[in-house]
């Protein structure tokens, strides 16, 4: 079984005093890491399911004696996708409150429910991590370097959800399974979303422009939306973990671009089923693009799993000098350039050197991204 890299944070987080929740996408093993950590600690744990109508007749905030008569002499109550029970967070709180020595600890698919439901109740009382698809630094750690870099053409076509990876002969129909089921009938579920085609057209979109500035207004020309009902569907798909964004690093100096953002996804799987494109990557015209999402996800595994507190962008001007991407910590610069090709040559634009004085400037190819990629801090 690949060892996640969270579980020994978890386990230190283990108090039972606050309430431990665990964010991340459906099927990206939530619960395997939970039953993980709980089969090392020493007390017993009984399970629900929020999908579960049971769980959710009992979960209720008029039902805490019965909920907790239902727990018995257990100590870890571990509560999955839990963004399916209405005042989660007010029922966390009463437990919490009542000193009962117990850990709770739930799984959420959707940051929105969860995350908005439980920030006033459980103010000071509760512990945050997000889990993603697993991490190139876990699967050397499972298989070894060489293997791992053996494979990256594989990660780069259909990422690195667990089944994926546990079961490659099958990737196809287990992605076009995972963007059928999550990606639309779920996302449509927990976030109310009354137009399903409107969100595909989206989803699609975004995917064609991984790596490229995304500008609303174009965008809502292209799916036929008003731009407010673009930026919220794409405020949904963050708040459910199928993409986020990446703005632009300014300080204000007059020719900068500082008001379009890059989209990508959490994983290249899954963008490449939505546009349908499992070629190989010879026979690619997107390769730029893939490289770039699958270096920027998995440094966003690496700095979250790390504790990052600093800010991450790109940078470009209006004379399109650019930079791929930047990480901004206490004050200082770090600039990279993300180029498949070792050979390729590449100069950090004068404007951005001369204005920033970065501490590094590096280009990151497939010859030396797997240092990068465990590489933190500095």
């Amino acid at each position: 079984m690949i060892q996640r890299e969270l579980k020994d944070r978890l386990l230190q987080r283990i108090d039972h005093k606050k309430v431990l929740i665990l964010f991340g996408p459906r099927q990206v093993g939530k619960t395997t890491l939970v039953k993980q950590v709980v089969s090392e600690l020493p007390e017993k744990a009984i399970y629900f399911n929020g999908d579960d109508i049971i769980t959710r007749n009992i979960w209720q905030t008029d039902q805490i004696a019965l909920l907790k008569q239902s727990f018995g002499d257990k100590k870890i109550v571990v509560l999955d996708e839990a963004q399916m029970i209405p005042d989660i967070g007010i029922i966390c709180k009463q437990l919490v409150d009542e000193n009962l020595g117990l850990q709770l600890i739930l799984t959420g698919s959707s940051a929105l429910n969860i995350a908005n439901i439980t920030q006033e109740p459980l103010t000071g009382r509760k512990w945050e991590y997000f889990l993603y698809p697993i991490s190139f630094s876990e699967l050397v750690t499972h298989e070894g370097l060489l293997q791992s870099i053996q494979k990256l053409s594989l990660y780069l076509i259909y990422g690195s959800y667990p089944e994926i990876i546990t079961s490659p002969q099958e990737a196809k129909p287990l992605l076009t399974n995972l963007t059928n089921s999550y990606l639309y009938k779920d996302i449509l579920a927990l976030t109310g979303v009354k137009k399903p085609m409107l969100l595909e057209k989206i989803l699609k979109a975004l995917a064609w422009q991984v790596g490229s500035e995304v500008s609303l207004n174009e965008l809502s020309r292209i799916v036929d939306a008003d731009v407010k009902t673009v930026d919220q569907y794409i405020y949904l798909l963050e708040q459910v973990f199928v993409v986020y964004r990446l703005g632009t690093f300014s300080r204000n100096l007059r020719n900068e671009i500082n008001t379009k953002k890059k989209i990508f996804f959490y994983d290249n799987g899954v963008r490449n089923s939505l546009i349908g494109n499992y070629s190989s990557l010879e026979a690619r015209q997107d390769i730029g693009s893939l490289w770039e999402n699958f270096l920027l996800s998995e440094r966003k595994k690496l700095l979250a799993y790390n504790g990052f507190y600093g800010s991450t962008y790109f940078w470009r001007n209006k004379q399109q000098a650019e930079v791929d991407y930047i990480e901004e910590i206490d004050g200082k610069l770090y600039a990279f350039e993300f180029k498949w090709n070792p050979k390729t040559k590449v100069n950090f634009p004068k404007a951005f050197v001369d204005n920033y004085k970065p501490e590094i400037t590096q280009v990151i190819h497939r010859d030396n991204f797997w240092e990068w990629l465990n590489k933190y801090p500095y």
